[in-house]
């Protein structure tokens, strides 16, 4: 199967579009397909616990249903560590949640590297 990088944007302050991208990334792991997701900007504002347990899209689902399949099924999740820092969002955030904080060096290696990307 291919590999897909999910480059999100938009944060809690548009749950409809927040929501759909990590559905999506949820329906490319469900058909078999490796998923990348990379937080950044006001995306990263979507890890924390309440955040993400309580945000839901107008005909998108919930975050915190879409998030759990992504990673149970194999995804990857990328958080951008400068949009983290602007943002306050510290290690008591990211507890339990598997990720990896990176840079845009990490970003451009996965859009070279991957066979297709989405931006939200």
């Amino acid at each position: 199967m291919s590999s897909l990088l999910v480059h999100v944007t938009c944060g809690p302050e548009n749950p409809t579009k927040a929501a759909l991208a990590f559905f999506v990334a949820a329906a490319a792991v469900e058909a078999g397909h490796q998923v990348h997701v990379f937080l950044a900007g006001d995306a990263v504002q979507l890890i924390r616990e309440p955040t993400r347990t309580g945000l839901v899209g107008l005909g998108t689902g919930a975050l915190q249903e879409h998030f759990d399949k992504v990673f149970a099924g194999g995804g990857r999740l990328y958080l951008s560590a400068g949009s983290c820092a602007a943002r306050g969002i510290s290690d008591a955030d990211l507890q339990g949640v598997p990720h990896e904080k990176a840079g845009p060096p990490m970003l451009v290696r996965l859009v070279m590297e991957c066979d297709h990307s989405i931006v939200y």
